[in-house]
């Protein structure tokens, strides 16, 4: 699917001043940026917006910090951090509206960039309150997202402002749409599906939909007990979403449907531990095997060596969530497995924010992966086939 928006490349810019909504929630550890990867995902929009003669104020928020001010979640870390990585200086307003943003931005040259503070540190930015999203409008004449992971949000920052202001996507935006809808819209075959972490609510939209285009879909992590609850079989003491265990027998009667595109696979074994500790001894059980006092922490040998050959024949794969709790050295073994076998397939490789991506950055697998998306829910969201408020609020195409 192409993006169907208008584009920050098709907008003559110079003159003008651009807010551009940018995901700039990235970690921090003693007042310093770890990870600066979605700061660099964002630096071909503002260079470009730069190159062609505009002031550029970027927007964004970081952590939670519930409607006022925290310390711990400045955005004065980022701001330095940008400005090493484009090599000019970056002005950091200390608030996101108000008198000295004003100020700020009145003063802003073309090709002077502004970082504004936090906006969840006003309440008005998860509440779309229509107020706040006016005095950040009035900051500039453009809007841009390029906040790819923020755009299943209802923010003021993300549908209030767009609907102010002359609005487009950013490139990142962009390459973010387009490479995960030819996951869902147009794969190479078999298109395989890789589905792990804790809960099978947060995915069941996802399952259903894949359950049509997919060809196999392979769960892993603490998901897959509720399935086999669901089929009577017990699981010890390991993580169960109760209320998935309904969802998934759904879910396994979908699949049974003689319609039903999609084969789902479940681990035939499971590396189970006594506690969730780092220094549990590994044991590898039957999946249907895991007796009281033990949890399973991890998909077993047998069934990461299964799902690494059919990731290996894989036209497209699609990978959202470990395996098991990969931070566990002992526990790490089936992760890595399926992280190994992504990265080295022929087929494209998608993989769609999270625990995820961070697995592939602890094994240092991030640069053989096709598309590594900057976002986690709005990535499942856009496969899902939900409308995306940030992007539909974005001016037509």
């Amino acid at each position: 699917m192409a993006f169907d928006r208008a584009r920050v490349q098709d907008v003559e810019v110079a003159g003008h001043t651009a807010l551009v909504r940018v995901d700039f929630n990235v970690p921090l550890a003693g007042g310093e940026v770890t990870d600066d990867t979605r700061i660099r995902a964002a630096l071909p929009t503002i260079q470009l917006l730069l190159d062609r003669g505009a002031a550029v104020i970027l927007a964004s928020h970081l952590g939670r910090p519930d409607g006022s001010p925290d310390p711990a979640l400045s955005l004065d870390p980022v701001a330095r951090r940008l400005a090493e990585l484009l090599g000019r200086s970056v002005a950091f307003c200390p608030e996101a509206t108000g008198e000295e943003a004003v100020r700020m931005a009145d003063a802003l040259e073309p090709g002077e960039v502004m970082l504004l503070e936090n906006l969840r540190f006003d309440p008005g930015e998860t509440a779309n309150d229509p107020a706040f999203a006016r005095a950040l409008a009035s900051l500039a004449d453009l809007y841009v997202d390029d906040a790819f992971g923020a755009v299943h949000r209802a923010h003021a920052s993300t549908e209030g402002v767009p609907g102010l202001l002359p609005s487009s996507g950013g490139l990142l935006l962009q390459e973010e749409v387009e490479r995960l809808s030819v996951v869902a819209d147009d794969p190479e075959r078999p298109l395989i599906v890789v589905l792990g972490g804790a809960k099978v609510s947060d995915k069941i939209g996802l399952i259903s939909r894949f359950l049509e285009i997919a060809d196999e879909i392979l769960i892993g992590g603490a998901m897959c007990f509720p399935f086999f609850r669901a089929q009577g079989i017990e699981t010890g003491d390991s993580l169960v979403e109760e209320e998935g265990i309904s969802l998934a027998a759904d879910l396994l009667a979908s699949a049974e449907a003689p319609d039903t595109r999609a084969e789902l696979v479940l681990p035939v074994d499971i590396a189970a531990g006594e506690s969730f500790d780092a220094g549990a001894e590994r044991v590898e059980l039957d999946s249907d095997s895991v007796p009281e006092g033990m949890l399973g922490l991890d998909i077993g040998e047998k069934t990461a060596a299964d799902y690494a050959v059919r990731i290996d024949g894989a036209g497209t794969v699609f990978w959202n969530g470990p395996m098991g709790a990969f931070e566990l050295p002992g526990f790490s073994l089936g992760t890595r497995i399926v992280a190994d076998a992504v990265a080295s397939t022929d087929g494209l490789t998608v993989v769609g924010g999270g625990d995820s991506v961070a697995a592939l950055v602890e094994f240092g697998l991030t640069d053989s992966i096709d598309w590594v998306s900057t976002g986690g829910g709005a990535s499942l969201e856009l496969l899902e086939g939900i409308p995306l408020p940030g992007i539909e609020a974005l001016d037509g195409g």
